[in-house]
């Protein structure tokens, strides 16, 4: 079974962050593990708090997994001040890992921001260059490129762009767009557009933190970036279809819709 690592925030409600990242590493048959960044309380309709965790306390956490544990896969959320994100540089680069992937959170679906404005140029300037791949949305990819994103074109632009910052490969979500979902991938070589019908579904709580580590599952796994993506995309896009009539506004996915279908488990209700 291979072994995978989400350094990020944890979400109470259980929707996103450290929790949605673990449901997906257990849902695509791999054993997570985890390095809290930070600790928001936060249900389907916002945050209300957030405490950040010392940056010794992020090193300790991820000394102790990897002096005992072999990691196959790294997945990056929530890094909220530059302190933390330098700190994790540090040991990321000093334990190696073989997959490292970048879901740079910055706002929630709620609005608020969950980047300090300060820590924004130390995630590009030290998380950037070490990742895999990097997978923001549009908002986030805007927020690094300093310029507005309004068509699938400005999102292959911005897919070169953020690219010559360093990572190995970068995929551009277009969720915010219109019309079906359209996300862009560039590896440095070559410029994919990966399609996928848009569904209409409210419950949508952490579909980024999911799509990422779906994306770091598969790479320990052994498949290759594109098939990844593709794989990770499709499992993303029947967990939105599926998702979970949870509290009072924006639910979370189902991420064991294909363990445990929710009409058999109304049928046994």
């Amino acid at each position: 079974m291979k072994h995978l690592l989400t350094i990020a925030g944890s979400d109470c409600s259980g929707g996103a962050g450290i929790q949605a990242d673990l449901k997906t590493f257990s849902a695509l048959g791999t054993y997570g593990m985890s390095v809290i960044t930070a600790i928001t309380a936060q249900n389907t309709q916002g945050v209300d708090a957030v405490v950040e965790i010392d940056k010794s306390m992020v090193q300790a956490q991820i000394d102790a997994i990897f002096k005992d544990i072999v990691v196959d896969a790294v997945k990056i959320g929530m890094v909220s001040n530059s302190e933390i994100i330098k700190q994790i540089r540090y040991s990321l680069e000093m334990w190696q890992v073989p997959f490292v992937v970048v879901d740079p959170v910055m706002v929630s679906k709620s609005g608020h921001h969950l980047l300090q404005p300060e820590a924004k140029d130390a995630l590009i300037r030290e998380l950037l260059p070490i990742a895999t791949i990097v997978t923001p949305n549009i908002p986030e990819a805007e927020v690094i490129l300093n310029r507005q994103i309004v068509t699938v074109d400005d999102m292959e632009a911005a897919a070169r762009d953020i690219y010559e910052l360093g990572p190995k490969s970068i995929l551009v979500k277009g969720g915010h767009l219109e019309g079906d979902a359209i996300d862009v991938f560039y590896d440095g070589t070559t410029i994919n557009r990966i399609s996928s019908p848009r569904i209409h579904k409210n419950n949508t709580h952490g579909t980024g933190c999911t799509l990422s580590s779906a994306i770091a599952s598969y790479l320990a796994l052994g498949y290759d970036l594109t098939p990844a993506i593709s794989k990770s995309k499709d499992y993303v896009t029947k967990a939105i279809d599926s998702g979970l009539e949870i509290g009072k506004g924006v639910g979370p996915l189902h991420h064991f819709h294909h363990i445990f279908p929710l009409e058999d488990h109304y049928n046994n209700k």
